[in-house]
Formats: C-alpha cells, sequence, structure tokens
C-alpha cells in the first residue's frame, strides 16, 4: 500500500531534480521500471531516509531564504543614507543571515552524510 502510494509520485531515476534539491527518495535503493523510478521501501526503518531527504530539501529551501535575507539587508544598507539605526539594522540582518545560511549548510552537509552512510 504505501509503495504504490509513494511510487506514484516517483520521477525518473537519472533525471535531474530542481534547482540542484535532493529527491525525497534520494536516500533509497531505486530501480528505473517503465521509465520511471521505483524507490524500494523495505522495512519500516527506511521511513528514517526518506525523513532525512525532506529535511535536507528544507535546510536548502532555508538557505536560499537566508541568501535573500542577504540581499534585503545589503539593499537596506545601500539604501540608509548614512542613518545610524537604518545602516545598524541593516548590518545586524545581513550577520544574522549569514549565520543562518552557515548553519543551513553544516547541517545540511551533516544530514546528509549520516543519511550517506545508513544506506
Amino acid at each position: 500500500m504505501v509503495y504504490s502510494l509513494l511510487s506514484h509520485f516517483a520521477a525518473s531515476c537519472s533525471g535531474g531534480s530542481l534547482l540542484g534539491f535532493p529527491t525525497w527518495y534520494s536516500y533509497l535503493p531505486s530501480t528505473t521500471v517503465g521509465g520511471l523510478c521505483s524507490p524500494q521501501i523495505s522495512s519500516l526503518s527506511d521511513i528514517w531516509l526518506i525523513a532525512a531527504a525532506i529535511i535536507e530539501i528544507m535546510l536548502r529551501i532555508s538557505a536560499l531564504v537566508a541568501v535573500g535575507f542577504v540581499m534585503y539587508g545589503g539593499l537596506t544598507y545601500m539604501t540608509s543614507q548614512g542613518e545610524p539605526d537604518k545602516t545598524a539594522k541593516a548590518r545586524t540582518t545581513i550577520v544574522n543571515a549569514l549565520a543562518g545560511l552557515v548553519v543551513a549548510i553544516l547541517a545540511a552537509i551533516v544530514i546528509g552524510f549520516i543519511a550517506g552512510s545508513v544506506t
């Protein structure tokens, strides 16, 4: 039941993903059946591999959001026209966004390493 439901959402195994995001089944063993990727879910512990892939997708999205905040902070900094409070707020936005970006990248690397070593 779960296998047939999950294989309904499957795509091609060899094709790339949108913006370099991993697929939800990227850590599962899979075969190509009829031109579609058919992930093999053999036990209940494979749910953790799916969860790891979903967490990695969310971390990559958060990294993109952090880059957006860095750009927003830079735009705010450029348009602050020397006002100290706007400049300080923009600088704080940039620093916090860069810290969030570093955390998201490191967490995605750790998740990828752990899930890759489990498979």
